[in-house]
């Protein structure tokens, strides 16, 4: 039971140096299409290993670590190697700089995944940064949806367009922009009705364009809506995570009065004042 989930990160690994073999290989279109496929089936097997693990109740140290490593190979090295073939190749020097930008990015993203993991307790509403399966994703969405026309990508788009996502995806993985991972959301009309409307866009998508633009447009909404969110509610929680860290340094003796608090005379002496009160009674 315990090796179950570590086979299916062992399988993402696997399809993480297939596509390497394949993009390494020659630079035709069929093994560019073969390896942007071997890094989606990828995702699959990195999406199950962790659910397999809950439901069998194997979860270790041992099976988080082994699976960081294989995102590193199968979300970062192998989606960097097949951009830089594909497209930033003709780039020279700056196209393996940019490619190597994105594994490495990719690789602190992961690290830094782990240790808040560590530090945090119970279901995670939001992931920090861009997750590294959805960057190779979104790159591997645009290998899909362009690898389809006859003309090179080089003459259709340009180089500079694809290695400014490259970029932009490396940054906004590393980044504090904060994701939803959907995790608290149950099976409700609301969510049911939010499923249905994902399903008839990517329908639409694929019978009034190309069935290969659906992922595009899936992970293109779900990055544009992190930063979405982000622009709209970034600014005041990151006034109240400051409001609440200033809080929380303050010494216990400077706490600020409640207002019903501030209309009563501290009292150095109960009984003196007592007593006093007893005086002033009896005159």
């Amino acid at each position: 039971m315990f090796v179950l989930p570590n086979l299916f990160t062992v399988s993402s690994i696997f399809c993480g140096v297939y596509s390497i073999t394949l993009s390494a290989g020659d630079p035709t279109g069929d093994n560019f299409y073969r390896a942007a496929v071997a890094i989606f089936f990828g995702s699959f097997f990195d999406a199950f290993d962790g659910r397999v693990a809950r439901l069998t109740r194997t979860q270790s140290e041992f099976g988080v670590e082994l699976d960081s490593l294989a995102d590193v190979i199968s979300f970062g090295v192998a989606p960097a190697i097949l951009v830089y073939k594909w497209a930033l190749a003709g780039m020279g020097i700056a196209g393996i700089i940019i490619s190597s930008v994105f594994a490495a990015c990719g690789a602190i993203r992961l690290a830094r995944f782990n240790v808040l993991a560590h530090a945090e307790t119970g279901t995670q509403r939001y992931f920090v940064g861009l997750p590294i399966p959805l960057a190779a994703g979104m790159l591997v969405s645009v290998v899909i949806a362009l690898n389809n026309t006859r003309a090179p990508v080089a003459e259709m788009v340009g180089q500079w367009p694809i290695a400014t996502l490259v970029l932009v995806l490396a940054f906004l993985m590393v980044s504090t922009i904060r994701y939803r991972t959907f995790k608290e959301a149950g099976l409700n009309p609301r969510t049911v009705l939010v499923f249905l409307l994902v399903v008839a866009l990517g329908v639409a998508v694929a019978i009034r364009g190309r069935p290969s633009l659906v992922l595009l447009v899936y992970f293109s909404f779900y990055i544009l809506l992190g930063l979405a969110e982000e622009a709209l509610f970034g600014r005041r929680r990151r006034a109240a995570a400051r409001a609440a860290a200033a809080a929380a340094q303050l010494p216990e003796a400077e706490e600020p009065l409640l207002p019903a608090e501030e209309d009563e005379i501290p009292l150095e002496n109960p009984a003196t004042v007592s007593a006093s009160d007893d005086g002033e009674q009896d005159a």
